[in-house]
Parts: C-alpha cells; structure tokens; sequence
C-alpha cells in the first residue's frame, strides 16, 4: 500500500492529529503493474515540459510567434485547449506532474531548490518509479527540480544546458542509440526557457532581468529575432515598451525551445522509433510576469497541451475536455499499460486518465461524450519561494471560477525574479491607482478573500462576482465545492474555514 512507508515524524509539528488520521484512513492502493509479454508493442513516451509557458504557440492562435515545429506537432496530434496547472510555481508544479497528487498532499509545497528546501513526503510513489517497475527504462534531462531524488527516480539523468534543447535532444539521441531496443523507454524532457535568465539585448534597453540569456550564445541553435512593435500584449499586462521588450524576448526563448522539439522529432526519426512514440507537450505553468506565474488567475493556470499519439485515427483536431496537470500520471501509465485489473486508479491519484481522449475532437457542449466529464479542474498553491507564503484554493468550471485567498490580509508576496520585472517595476513606481493590465497596482497586491469570476463574460477576471447579492447563492455552492475537494484530497488547509 502507498501509505505503508508512511511516517508521522515528517509531519510532527505541521499537520493535527485529524488530518494524520485522515491521511491514514484513505489506505490508497498502489497501481500494480502488469507487464505484457511483447515489450515492443508498448509505446515509447515523450513527456516535454517547459519552464514559464503560457500558450504562446502560433498554432494556439498566437500569429506573432514562430514555432514550426510545435505547429507540426499540433497538424499531427490533438490539442487540448482547455489545460491547467494546479499550482503556478515550478516545483510544486512538477511535483503533481509527476505524482498524479495535488501538492498539498504529496509535500512539495513549495521550491526545492537552495534554502526554499521543500521535498514530496517518501510515502509518494511517482511516475517514472512505477514505470520503471512496469518494465520502461526511464531517462529525464534538463530542469528536474523535485525532490527526494529516492522518490522521484529515473533510471538515467542525462547532462545536457537546459537552455539548449538542441544540445539536449542530441544528447538525447546519443543515450537512445546505447540502449538494446528491448525496452520501451519514457523520456522526461524539461527545459529551462523561458524562464527568466538575466539575459538582456543591446538593442531592447528596457530589457534587464528578461528571459533567458543572450540569444547567440547556444551552439546549435539559430537567433529568432522579434521587434517589440511586432508582440501580442495580452490584456494582463500593460501595453508598454517595457512590457513589449520583455515580451520580443521570451518569444525568442519558445523559438529555442521549437528548435529542440524539432531536433528531438528528427532523431527520433532517425533512430526509427517514432512511429511508436507518444509525445506529449505542455508546460509547468503560465509565463513569468506578474499576473500570470504564482497566480491562479487565467494567465498563471492555464497551460499548452499538445499530445501526437502515431497510433490516433484522427489527426489535427482540437478537444475541449477540462484537463489538469493531476491528470498526467494516471494519463501516461494508462498509455503505458501500467493499470492492473484488480485496482481503481482513482484510489491512486488525485487525477484520472483521458487516455481515450486523445485522436477525439469534442465541441466543448455538455451535450459531448468527450467533453461531459471533463467540465472542472482545481488549483491548490501554498508557497512558491519559502517567503512567498500565500494560499489559495480553486475550482474551475467552464463559465465559474472562485479563488479562496486564504492569507488574504496579508500583501500578495512576490516571486524575487517577478518583483523585479521591468514590466511591473515601471508601473509600481508610479503608485498604487496605475494600471497593470486591467488591474491596478493596489489590486493586485491587496486581494479580497474570494474571488468570483464568470469566464464566459469576463474572461480577464475583472468583475468580481462574491459581493454582488445576485451571486450569493452561487458563491455558497462554489464554496462547498471546494470544501468537498479539499476533504477529498486531505487538504490540511481545510481547517481555515472554522478559523481566521
């Protein structure tokens, strides 16, 4: 069972009594795996996952960007157009990608890295250990950023500049090409763009503290240039020269990171094996300027998610189904072929598998197949850095979405890399009514305890709904929702509705 290594000494001191009990109660079953007899027909699997990445994909409907690739990617596969984190920091983020468990419960509830110091509880049993035990051999490169290494284990690290994807996949492909072909192998690809690097260009002098390093500096990979008149702002940010530049260069990080997609697919080609090779593509979470990473709100939840199944009748096509990143690990074992008969997932993972939805376009009706499960998603954030105390809990549908601001009284801190944005230092600076987007400065940084918002009619999130009377009811529902998730998911946080 997976909570038979479970140990009440790493919660001494941070969970009550009842939460123990509560944990200990729901005695999840561990997915036992049944290896079939011909390896070869089990898929290989791709899992590619950027770093800061809203869906900033010319396929996705972004004109202003360049991603070849991507775009080939999408013509030959299923785009999911409705895809969400559950948390808008890094590791956090990574931790329920590879888990199938909202943070809250598998301990990483915040950075892993340096002092932050925060690891997943050793009772989680994630992905890449459990394929191994199914028979994959399983190799990760680039960004890993969870921990404990014991608990997140892959059979191979491979070195490689995560602001290199070309390098990467070449690596990639060395590795492949040394492996005996009896195994079906799960790839774990993670790039550090377009997360802000520092870099600046000479020609953009608004551009310190911007995404990634000097664009020339990669061996490989060749400079995609943007002008700044030639962006898209999105209606987040301010339409400034500062917010412009900054955005000319996080679209050159993505251009990087097409060329390493494109690079990994030829030689994966080369290699012969990506007739069976499923890939998926998506990212950590939303991009990194202030509105969007470390917040719940539409720029910082919602993630690209781009799946190439070879073995999908239908190509090209876009599903509507709500998806969250609690999804995937169920979703690749059930690629894998990793459920047993005698298991339920659902005692497993806080996620499911839609698996079946892959090659299925949906119209986003209720009245879909495809689509009529998949109408909510829910967000759970604590930390990002270990001062970035602020948590915040969500259910989503598809008209309403309401964010409980837990630590509300309390100044909505800010990632060290965001605080120092040129895009909001700029407006920051001229005081708290300044716009930022279609929120001003005050807004955003003193936050009311919930937040309603009507998608449909206001997809930037700037009515809020929970003190309209008209509402009340709505709000009430949406609340026990919430309530409901969190008892179903041993939130420790549901004590703070009885107090503060």
């Amino acid at each position: 069972m997976l909570l038979q290594s479970f140990r009440v000494t790493h919660l001494q001191g941070l969970l009550p009594l009842t939460f123990l009990l509560s944990v200990a109660s729901l005695g999840l079953k561990t997915v036992q795996a049944s290896t079939p007899e011909d390896q070869s027909q089990r898929p290989n699997i791709v899992l590619f996952v950027t770093d800061d990445q809203s869906g900033d994909i010319h396929a996705l409907g972004n004109p202003a960007i360049r991603t070849p690739n991507l775009d080939a990617l999408a013509a030959e596969g299923t785009i999911f157009d409705q895809a969400y984190c559950t948390t808008a920091s890094c590791s956090a983020s990574r931790s329920v990608i590879l888990s199938g468990l909202h943070n809250h419960f598998n301990g990483h509830y915040g950075h892993e890295h340096s002092y932050h110091h925060f690891s997943s509880f050793e009772r989680v049993k994630s992905l890449p250990v459990r394929l191994t035990q199914a028979g994959y051999h399983t190799a990760r490169i680039g960004k890993f950023h969870v921990a404990p290494e014991a608990v997140y284990h892959f059979d191979k690290a491979l070195p490689g500049n995560a602001r290199n994807p070309v390098l990467m996949a070449e690596n990639v492909k060395q590795h492949l090409s040394s492996l005996d072909g009896q195994q079906p192998f799960f790839l774990y690809f993670c790039t550090a763009d377009p997360h802000r690097g520092g870099g600046t260009r000479e020609d953009l002098p608004h551009s310190p503290n911007a995404f990634g390093n000097i664009p020339s500096g990669y061996e490989g990979v060749e400079s995609t240039y943007y002008h700044p008149n030639d962006v898209r702002v999105p209606a987040f940010l301010p339409d400034t020269p500062t917010a412009r530049a900054e955005l000319a260069m996080y679209y050159e990080s993505i251009s990087r990171i097409d060329q390493g997609l494109g690079r990994l697919v030829a030689n994966l080609r080369e290699l012969g094996v990506e007739d069976n090779t499923i890939i998926i593509f998506t990212s950590d979470h939303g991009m990194a300027f202030p509105g969007a990473k470390t917040t719940l709100y539409e720029p910082g939840m919602h993630v690209p998610m781009l799946v190439r199944d070879p073995r999908a009748s239908q190509r090209g096509i876009t599903n509507h189904a709500m998806l969250s990143h609690v999804d995937l690990t169920p979703t690749i074992l059930d690629l894998a072929g990793c459920y047993s008969q005698d298991t339920n997932p659902a005692e497993d993972f806080h996620g499911r598998s839609w698996a079946e939805l892959i090659g299925h376009s949906s119209s986003g009706d209720h009245d879909s197949d495809s689509t009529d499960k998949w109408d909510k998603v829910y967000a759970s954030h604590t930390f990002h850095e270990i001062q970035m105390y602020y948590p915040m809990k969500v259910v989503h549908g598809r008209q309403y979405k309401l964010i409980w601001n837990i630590a509300f009284p309390l100044p909505y801190p800010f990632a060290s890399d965001l605080w120092s944005a040129p895009t909001w230092q700029k407006q920051f600076e001229q005081g708290p009514e300044t716009l930022y987007g279609q929120r001003t400065v005050e807004q955003y940084i003193h936050r009311p305890e919930f937040e309603l918002f009507d998608l449909v009619n206001d997809p930037d999130e700037t009515r809020n709904l929970a003190l309209e009377p008209e509402h009340a009811q709505r709000l009430q529902a949406m609340q026990q929702e919430l309530k409901a998730f969190q008892k179903r998911t041993s939130d420790p946080w549901i004590l703070k509705w009885n107090y503060e």
